[in-house]
């Protein structure tokens, strides 16, 4: 596949740039302690990196509102004093992300994460400056839906007067897919994420290590 002249990119966090599942899994398992419940197999927390976290709640975990609001707060406090930190980056994501910021092409991080925990991975790793935007889900949760995510990004690039006539998402989840897909734009599928067999369906293609991304995102 030739890569089209695409005239901005977006990037999911967990999973595409940052190994963030252990910090996201270990606050989990300390808010489910904290409440006095069953703490998932590590397999099946795993399954918590990527979807909106309240909706992982009602779904997985089966909360009314009020205990995903009290679980929410625990996950949060843990998750920001142990979590942002201990993300490392993925071998060769840097030299993508700052090869593209260097050809000119805006960039986009598009996240279900808060935007203040995305932006300390983003620090830690040196990686801010590479990016145009930053879009995450908003504290309250209103914004998680990746399709809203995408979309928020999309709306900050107009407002600094970014062409989103031919954008494109990068992502490890069927979300980042759906999401994008929701947005009329396509997506490239990594699979060193979190993503399993089949999830990539809708991508226009996947990529299974880094140096893969440059030919189809700047030709």
């Amino acid at each position: 596949m030739s890569a089209p002249d695409w005239t901005c990119i977006l990037f999911d966090l967990d999973g595409t740039i940052a190994d963030s599942a252990p910090g996201i899994t270990a606050s989990l398992g300390y808010m489910f302690e904290e409440l006095g419940l069953p703490v998932p197999s590590p397999e099946e927390l795993r399954e918590w990196v990527g979807p909106p976290i309240l909706d992982s709640f009602r779904d997985r975990a089966g909360m009314t509102p009020a205990q995903a609001a009290q679980a929410l707060a625990i996950y949060r406090d843990h998750y920001l004093e142990h979590g942002g930190t201990g993300a490392p980056i993925f071998e060769g994501i840097p030299h993508v992300l700052r090869t593209i910021h260097q050809s000119g092409t805006p960039l986009a991080l598009a996240t279900s994460k808060p935007e203040f925990p995305a932006s300390i991975i983003l620090d830690h790793g040196n990686l801010t400056a590479n990016f145009r935007v930053i879009s995450g889900s908003s504290i309250d949760e209103i914004r998680s839906a990746k399709k809203d995510v995408i979309a928020e990004a999309l709306t900050r690039f107009r407002m600094i007067g970014v062409d989103t006539s031919r954008p494109v998402m990068v992502g490890d989840r069927d979300y980042d897919v759906e999401g994008a897909a929701a947005n009329g734009m396509p997506s490239i599928f990594v699979t060193w994420g979190y993503g399993k067999p089949g999830e990539e369906q809708g991508s226009i293609a996947q990529v299974g290590h880094p140096r893969e991304l440059l030919p189809l995102l700047l030709g």
